[in-house]
């Protein structure tokens, strides 16, 4: 047999230079992935010197998820090194995700006390490829603005066309846990039909509102009118049922007749929910809560009758 510190080694050797086994390296010879460059006269078989590079790279790869078919082709040359790293990466890049996933629906389940029947319905919405996630929300929004300016397939106001927009998440291509979380969370709201029949009652009253504007001339929206009502008396520590309130209640029912129905469905807590996953899942500045200003004038109406 040829010196070990010559052209060519025993398998022995090779196993002490690369720090695998001799059953490894046997097993990726017999595989013709480090094939022998010869044999000693005993009938041992000898390796040469680009065996411990092909083997560096066997483990390297082997480490990095490879399979043994593409490693086979890699070290024949009929895969580029470059070409195998592209396709792996892809593949972990969906593993990762997956993973995400997994993730984002064990902690919702770890924080909720979920059914199995949640975590069942939880780990279907986050497996979701990308169209059936656009077809999940469009089926919502389709139902929400159902024969309004802003439905599918209707050419619509630009207001409307925006206002649907203005509802739809977009997850990104590698979204971040909370924007994982965040979306598994909205996709179960969208599925809600109570919270569903809120929305549509918020669509209505925004056409009524744009068919008022348009046989009276502009006015604010409610909410903002809201805002700017209730804002300062609310900051001044004014209650709901006290005398001075009753200034702010008439102008609020001189804006609309129908405004505590409005404001009900407005103040739902699901509807602020789903404004703040919005803005997780599509990288917005977290809205403004509306629920104080919101809930005083809820209150004082009712206190009014």
């Amino acid at each position: 047999m040829n010196d070990p510190l010559g052209p060519l080694c025993s398998i022995g050797e090779l196993a002490r230079r690369t720090g695998l086994t001799v059953k490894a390296i046997r097993f990726y010879s017999d595989r013709g992935i480090v094939p022998p460059a010869g044999r000693s006269p005993a009938g041992y078989r000898l390796y040469g010197a680009d065996a411990r590079a092909r083997l560096d790279l066997v483990r390297t790869l082997r480490e990095l998820g490879v399979g043994l078919a593409d490693i086979r082709k890699v070290v024949a040359r009929e895969l580029s090194l470059s070409e195998v790293a592209a396709a792996h990466a892809d593949a972990l890049a969906l593993q990762i995700r997956t993973l995400r996933l997994r993730h984002a629906v064990l902690t919702a389940v770890a924080r909720r006390d979920s059914s199995p029947e949640e975590m069942d319905l939880m780990h279907r919405l986050a497996r979701l490829s990308e169209d059936e996630r656009r077809r999940l929300i469009d089926d919502f929004l389709d139902s929400v603005f159902a024969g309004s300016a802003g439905s599918a397939g209707s050419a619509g106001s630009g207001a409307f066309v925006g206002i649907r927009r203005s509802f739809t998440p977009e997850l990104p291509d590698n979204p971040e846990p909370e924007q994982i979380a965040a979306w598994v969370e909205l996709a179960e709201l969208s599925q809600d039909g109570e919270f569903r029949a809120v929305v549509r009652r918020l669509v209505e009253h925004l056409e009524a509102e744009q068919e008022g504007a348009r046989g009276g001339g502009p006015r604010p929206g409610l909410v903002p009118a809201v805002r700017e009502l209730v804002g300062p008396v609310l900051a001044a520590g004014i209650e709901p049922g006290d005398g001075a309130a009753a200034p702010v209640v008439e102008a609020l029912l001189a804006h609309d007749v129908h405004v505590l129905t409005r404001l009900e469905a407005v103040n739902d807590p699901r509807r602020e929910r789903y404004t703040e996953l919005l803005a997780v899942i599509n990288g917005w500045p977290a809205p403004e809560s509306l629920a104080p200003v919101l809930d005083w004038a809820v209150e004082a109406l009712r206190v009014r009758g």
